[in-house]
């Protein structure tokens, strides 16, 4: 998704849906997957819940919404619905933690996840200025696309050639979640930049 330019955080730039573990998130076992899944949907409106067996619909996104817009917590607006998250479908692949130098410091998770049939991307205005569906060796050859330093070495990891069904079995496998945590550090000309050990 695009960030707006006027953002706090990474303005004019393309960016995976995220944002920080809120208190209602607790609700359930996983924080940091409920975070997860209740950013995905806030930012670009796609749930990844259930009903039983029964996967969220169209229909359910929109009753979430209509809550969430009402003032209910996300958290609220499902257990009202009788939904709870799809914790299976996240499947996480990648951890990055900001360098130590940095002001402002984040300790991201990145998960793939399959998006559930029937539903529709909604990007929440104010927080999204637009919206792609695009291939990761086409968003990292893109001019057009600017990536922040993380989003681009995630794209890399998962620009393999793999098919959906392959990258998330792998993913699945990894015993350990590496910890990625880059330093920043001068270079021979004096610019700060960014490298991984």
């Amino acid at each position: 998704m695009h960030r707006p330019w006027g953002s706090d955080f990474a303005p004019g730039a393309y960016v995976f849906p995220g944002g920080t573990v809120h208190a209602d998130d607790a609700m359930w076992e996983d924080e940091i997957k409920t975070a997860a899944i209740r950013e995905l949907f806030e930012e670009i409106g796609i749930l990844l819940a259930r009903r039983g067996r029964n996967f969220a619909r169209e229909r359910d996104c929109e009753a979430v919404r209509s809550r969430v817009e009402a003032g209910a917590s996300f958290g609220a607006a499902l257990h009202e619905l009788g939904l709870e998250p799809a914790f299976d479908r996240l499947v996480m692949f990648a951890r990055w933690v900001t360098p130590a130098q940095l002001r402002r410091r984040f300790d991201a998770r990145f998960f793939l996840a399959r998006l559930p049939r029937g539903q529709s991307v909604h990007a929440q205005e104010g927080e999204v200025a637009d919206w792609l569906w695009i291939s990761p060796d086409k968003a990292l050859s893109d001019p057009k696309i600017t990536l922040v330093y993380a989003t681009r070495a995630v794209l890399e990891s998962v620009a393999t050639g793999e098919g959906v069904t392959a990258l998330i079995a792998r993913a699945k496998r990894m015993r350990e979640i590496p910890v990625v945590e880059p330093r920043v550090v001068r270079n021979e000309n004096g610019d700060w930049e960014i490298v991984r050990d």
